[in-house]
């Protein structure tokens, strides 16, 4: 049951309503800026932030310290968050961010696809406040502004490591024992008495994405994510797509749409593809090898394999593109007809694409060998001797001109 508490606050504009949830229904979330930490990792000072994620009906908090607000980083929080409560609400509630949302909107808002991932293998649904109207999770704010006040203006803190090991001891010691102003409860007492043993299963397995990157598709159609390379639609090359590296597989997204998925690459460098993500003419020349040619010229004929074989071994020149215009007859024309030709062609010894697409658009591969199309042969003589157009000191003769008989000098 949800019960609704208006406040007696003076009036405003739009009057804000308090709503009470059952145990175990929902969590607010959000993020906020606790100042500068030492980052061990990089050695250096960094801006921090404060995940917090609080239980509507216990009060019962989760508070994680981290550097950035991406994607990886807020799922990640999530997680930890689900596992330190040892169960799963049915609803969260979350501000605009952008790791969550990729479009806010009162009557259309769209979560980014590894949040709506990540949601349906936890089970739960995710409730975004209305833009610029952090009211709708004040129990949440007032978490983090309770985390500011109470344990980072009176702790002194080394790194970041170091922070989170004494918040969750705070939490657990001082803020979850403490009277909750609203509900009049100690938030640790309520949690553990009644609303943990509401709250749904974790999953089996958890959520494993790792990195999340916008990257550009090139002209070869491959982009390059996390020191490796991935194919994509041939569509999208100059395009900036979305790339979700899990432990074993990536994702391509545009939007919320997924284009490609692949095996995650094992070591730098390595060029993961996919032969349809080329453009037709590519994949054809790709997927239509050497020997995948001899196969099906096999199954032309014998006539057509020996044609293939031969072309393929006339080097130096590769004739691979040749061998490819020949088999792409035998799906314009009968396999026997283009098997006809291929022997004609072989017999009359011109072996080409172009002889064998021209005896078939003239019909000759159906006449008999014999009756191959020849030059009468016969006495080639001059109608008219050399010495009617040169003299034959031009020529180089002697002898006699009128009688047309001359003999080399």
């Amino acid at each position: 049951m949800i019960r609704f508490i208006h406040s007696l606050a003076p009036a405003t504009p739009e009057a804000i309503v308090r709503i009470e949830m059952e145990p175990g229904q929902q969590a607010q979330v959000d993020f906020g800026t606790v100042g500068m930490m030492w980052d061990p990792v990089r050695a250096a000072l960094r801006t921090a932030y404060c995940f917090v994620m609080t239980l509507s009906w216990s009060r019962h908090m989760f508070v994680r310290f981290v550097f950035d607000q991406r994607i990886p980083t807020w799922l990640e929080c999530h997680s930890l968050a689900f596992e330190y409560f040892g169960g799963v609400v049915r609803v969260v509630v979350i501000d605009n961010l952008k790791a969550a949302m990729l479009q806010a909107s009162l009557d259309d808002p769209k979560l980014s696809e590894p949040y709506a991932q990540f949601a349906r293998l936890y089970g739960f649904l995710v409730h975004p406040c209305r833009p610029r109207v952090p009211e709708h999770k004040g129990k949440v704010e007032s978490g983090v502004h309770f985390v500011k006040r109470n344990f980072i203006a009176s702790e002194q803190i080394s790194d970041i490591n170091d922070g989170n090991e004494r918040v969750l001891a705070w939490v657990t010691e001082e803020a979850g024992l403490r009277v909750h102003g609203t509900t009049q409860a100690r938030p640790m007492q309520r949690f553990l008495e009644v609303e943990q043993a509401v709250l749904q299963s974790l999953p089996a397995v958890p959520y494993d994405l790792e990195l999340v990157v916008s990257a550009k598709l090139h002209r070869d159609c491959h982009l390059q994510a996390d020191y490796a390379f991935y194919s994509a639609p041939w569509q999208h090359n100059g395009e900036y797509l979305d790339v979700y590296l899990y432990h074993q597989t990536v994702q391509i997204y545009l939007g919320t749409e997924l284009l490609t998925s692949h095996e995650r690459a094992t070591h730098r460098g390595q060029r993961v593809t996919r032969n349809e993500h080329y453009p037709p003419d590519k994949t054809l020349y790709l997927t239509r090898t050497r020997s995948w040619c001899l196969e099906r010229a096999a199954m032309v004929g014998p006539c057509c394999r020996h044609v293939v074989e031969r072309l393929l071994s006339d080097g130096p020149l590769d004739r691979l593109r040749s061998v490819h215009g020949i088999l792409g007859l035998a799906d314009k024309w009968p396999l026997a007809r283009v098997e006809k030709a291929c022997g004609r062609a072989i017999r009359y010894g011109e072996v080409s694409c172009k002889q064998i697409k021209a005896i078939l658009t003239a019909g000759t591969d159906a006449l008999p060998a014999e009756k191959a199309i020849q030059l009468p042969l016969g006495d080639f003589t001059y109608a008219r001797k050399a010495n009617a157009f040169f003299t034959p000191e031009e020529l180089g003769w002697d002898g006699d001109a009128q009688g047309g008989k001359t003999r080399p000098c």
